[in-house]
């Protein structure tokens, strides 16, 4: 007899297999004739397989005729064609183990329809429904794709740290690490916190991003990604934000803003093409039950040539379109999500990359352009946008030039002094590189169709919520 998965014995070629299936049921149905049918699932496809528990039995009265949601079991039989509709097999029991029982007066994900606000205050019960656990397999297989993707075109994987002292995006909404006593904080002769007695003799804080440790590796071995958690101390409770979220990150030397582009939209295709041909049956539950434009999304993505526009021709296309956008049009600010995604949804109809963006709106790090004159200044920034999400990657060409980064950190704020060793890499041998980031969540939002953010991750970490 041998252990099977659930999808592996849903397939024509188990029958006639002695098989041991193992997992949580989810509904079970009495038949006058003497027997129950369970239906079963083990979390490693969407549906359930029908498990006929006969009479014979020995436990059948005492435990199987008392067996309810949630219920865990071991069953071991024989796989047999089934009659039902929309099954090719079931499993015939000739042996049914209880492990644990689930009272069905206080176990919650009885069979109804629960809003995901509830089923977030349930983290610990949520994956065993159908739609998160369509979402976990689909994560997977993304996170799967991502590095094979790097992997299969000469990528390094590198480990960036998540205890960083450095501020890669200047906003300072970080979190402390600390070891110091909130009860007894010392302080120098000023009255500042003395962080010299601190565990790293310095204020430390939670990566936002790996991009600057990782152009380090870049500057050394060609092409490299990160790929981690990252952590944003952003007071934010909307549908599109986390404060603890995976991000990927590419660096590449030798790379220019259009090698970075045309890397973002090989890399946003194969994993598009990957779950559309592995997550056949998940995604048709997402189509169906969540969003039913996300199959067109994606084809959309898969198909289509991505269209490039610089930011000012963006904002051109904005200011004539007539549309009234809840946030006002001008060179010089950043485009909300209304604005990008008329621009992929309506304008273009196709995905679209956003390439030279203002300076005064971009990080330190950012290549400036050169010849231009100085109030429209722009960097080698580009944004990926599309459709249903908007901006879903964003990257740039890093600045290469030493005086230049050292002005450009200057006018933002920065202490030259506590990036010195970034500043290195365009003394000893620069390059031009560049990179991009993507957030995980994101990703999986735009091919899942879920509405918010915090039902793409097993456990969501927002302003208040640090449960589980």
């Amino acid at each position: 007899m041998e252990k099977l998965s659930v999808r592996e014995a849903r397939l024509a070629d188990a029958i006639g297999r002695q098989a041991l299936l193992q997992g949580w049921i989810r509904t079970r149905r009495d038949s006058k004739g003497g027997f129950s049918f369970l239906e079963l699932n083990d979390g490693s496809c969407l549906a359930n397989i029908q498990v006929v528990a006969d009479g014979d039995l020995p436990n059948y009265e005492s435990e199987i005729k008392h067996l309810s949601a949630g219920c865990s079991v071991s069953v071991r039989g024989e796989i047999k064609a089934s009659g039902g509709k929309g099954q090719a097999t079931e499993l015939h029991a000739a042996d049914v183990t209880v492990h644990g029982w689930a009272d069905p007066e206080e176990f919650p994900l009885q069979k109804k329809r629960h809003s995901m606000e509830k089923l977030r205050e349930w983290a610990h019960l949520r994956p065993r429904t159908n739609t998160f656990g369509a979402v976990m397999r689909v994560r997977n297989r993304i996170c799967r794709s991502i590095h094979d993707f790097f992997q299969e075109d000469g990528f390094l994987y590198i480990h960036t740290p998540i205890i960083t002292a450095s501020d890669c995006e200047g906003a300072g909404e970080m979190f402390r690490v600390t070891t110091l006593d909130p009860e007894n904080v010392p302080r120098d002769a000023k009255g500042a916190v003395d962080f010299s007695q601190d565990f790293f003799d310095r204020p430390s804080y939670l990566t936002v991003s790996g991009q600057l440790e990782g152009e380090i590796y870049a500057t050394a071995l060609g092409k490299i990604y990160t790929f981690g958690p990252t952590f944003r101390a952003e007071n934010s409770n909307t549908s599109r934000h986390l404060a603890e979220f995976w991000m990927v990150e590419p660096e590449a030397a030798f790379f220019e803003l259009t090698d970075n582009m045309n890397l973002a939209e090989r890399f946003l295709k194969r994993i598009v093409n990957d779950v559309l041909a592995n997550c056949e049956e998940d995604m048709q539950f997402f189509h169906e039950r969540i969003d039913k434009t996300v199959m067109e999304s994606l084809q959309t993505i898969a198909e289509r040539n991505f269209e490039r526009l610089s930011y000012t021709e963006a904002i051109d296309i904005l200011e004539k379109s007539g549309e009234k956008f809840e946030f006002p049009i001008a060179w010089g600010t950043d485009l909300q999500a209304e604005h990008e995604r008329f621009l992929t949804e309506k304008h273009l109809k196709a995905p679209v990359i956003l390439y030279d963006y203002p300076a005064a709106i971009k990080p330190f790090y950012m290549k400036v352009n050169e010849g231009e004159v100085e109030n429209r200044r722009t960097v080698r920034a580009m944004d990926v946008l599309v459709p249903r999400v908007g901006e879903i990657i964003g990257g740039s060409q890093r600045e290469d030039q030493l005086d230049v980064l050292t002005a450009r950190m200057e006018e933002q704020g920065l202490n030259t002094a506590d990036y010195w060793w970034y500043l290195d890499l365009r003394k000893f041998g620069t390059v031009p590189h560049s990179g991009f980031g993507l957030g995980l969540e994101r990703m999986v939002q735009a091919v899942t169709g879920m509405a918010n953010i915090r039902d793409v991750i097993p456990f969501p970490r927002t302003p208040g919520n640090a449960e589980f």
